[in-house]
């Protein structure tokens, strides 16, 4: 196989994988790792593996860029068999992000970025040009973190980086473990809204370990539910796995409120995004004051110089702060982008418990604000919809139950002998 040959579906573009009875078997075990699992995965797809501690979804997703050699089996990705490959040009060629970043501590942003594409050779100027981007991409200003190291990055920020360096030879392939399990809810969050806006501009093939079904939901094409040694106890889109889950195991993992984690399948973006009275901190403070005065709200938000939400501002909060914008309003602590979820606007909103979410846009731009009652009105749709869904099930169920007794009747009387 040519080193080229997974680089010809080109930039932004993902690569099928293919799967075929791939086993691992470790010396001095009984069982093996992973037995015999076989699945195939379209280009441009995110597929999850979820399934308990243990279960072998890790080990599956090291053996598709054979960080672990599989003992038996097949990998294609893009028809390509690069099971006989070197594992080295392979690990090159395919994007891999795992938990707490797994940054060099001694090298920059930049030259973390940079390490594949200087390995295989790129000129210095296409690397740097390459390193800016992936930065704006991931939501980092290029000025102010190519020259830092990791330790002077948050957890968030650190994860960013790990992801910008994953993407940085433009593979079709991103493998990620567990990307985003050492940082806090409210970045994890964040973070699962940047990678489905990745994901959305880039269209790569994505392959993510989660222990967390939740996650799954939110961030997956398809989700495979894992069992013992990676059995695929069932592999469907999110929907169809809440919906009608296969068997007692995977209603376990959909666990207990299905309406509800179905808010994790409807985007902001989907719903009804309003427009909210906005005044910079740069703005004149009798402007503000005529603002607050003429609108036909209560309140007013306030925007950093970058344009970012800064403080909710009330009636009387200048007057009360004796006309300091430092002292005045109270700090915006939660925002959600247009890829969030309904779940994650709402858990903000309820947290905030004033009735109302900022939503921000690339690098935490003001783009408007969501409601409570329109995320009610959502929460009352899919609620409305699941009972209707039960009721033709039961229907269904009747049907088919009067169908059954009809023919057992109808049997019955056939084998009466005739007078």
């Amino acid at each position: 196989m040519s080193e080229t040959a997974i680089e010809e579906t080109g930039p932004k573009a993902g690569a099928t994988i293919e799967l075929e009875c791939l086993t691992k078997r470790y010396p001095g075990s009984p069982q093996p790792a992973v037995d015999n699992v076989s699945m195939e995965i379209k280009a441009g797809e995110t597929v999850i593996f979820v399934g308990p501690s243990g279960c072998g979804k890790s080990t599956t997703l090291k053996m598709i860029n054979r960080l672990i050699e599989p003992s038996g089996g097949r990998i294609r990705i893009n028809g390509e068999d690069v099971t006989d490959m070197d594992p080295v040009k392979l690990r090159r060629k395919v994007g891999y992000a795992i938990q707490s970043a797994g940054l060099f501590p001694h090298m920059t942003v930049a030259q973390n970025i940079g390490l594949v594409p200087r390995m295989v050779g790129w000129p210095k100027a296409r690397i740097k040009a390459r390193v800016e981007e992936l930065l704006d991409l991931v939501g980092l200003d290029p000025g102010e973190f190519r020259g830092r190291y990791p330790r002077q990055l948050s957890g968030g920020q650190q994860q960013r980086v790990g992801v910008a360096r994953a993407l940085a030879a433009d593979p079709p392939v991103l493998l990620m473990d567990e990307p985003f399990g050492a940082v806090d809810p409210i970045t994890r969050d964040h973070l699962q809204d940047e990678l489905i806006r990745l994901q959305r501009e880039l269209h790569k093939t994505i392959v993510f370990v989660t222990h967390d079904f939740d996650e799954a939901i939110k961030l997956g094409d398809r989700i495979a539910v894992l069992r013992e040694r990676s059995h695929i106890a069932q592999f469907d889109t999110p929907e169809a796995i809440l919906t009608n889950p296969a068997d007692d195991f995977v209603s376990g993992f959909v666990g207990a409120g299905a309406a509800l984690k179905r808010l994790n399948l409807t985007r902001v973006r989907d719903v009804e995004i309003t427009d909210y009275p906005t005044v910079t901190v740069d703005d004149p403070l009798q402007d503000i004051f005529n603002r607050l005065r003429s609108g036909g709200t209560n309140e007013i938000l306030l925007l950093d110089r970058r344009r970012r939400p800064y403080k909710w501002l009330r009636r009387g909060d200048l007057m009360r702060a004796r006309g300091s914008l430092a002292r005045a309003g109270t700090l915006v602590h939660d925002t959600v982008t247009r890829d969030a979820t309904l779940r994650d606007a709402l858990e903000a909103v309820l947290t905030d418990n004033a009735g109302r979410v900022a939503v921000t846009g690339r690098r935490g731009a003001y783009e408007g604000v969501v409601d409570m009652e329109t995320l009610m009105n959502s929460v009352h749709e899919l609620l409305e919809a699941d009972r209707l869904d039960a009721l033709e099930h039961q229907h269904e169920l009747e049907e088919t139950r009067a169908a059954q007794t009809h023919a057992e009747q109808e049997g019955e009387q056939e084998g009466v002998p005739k007078a």
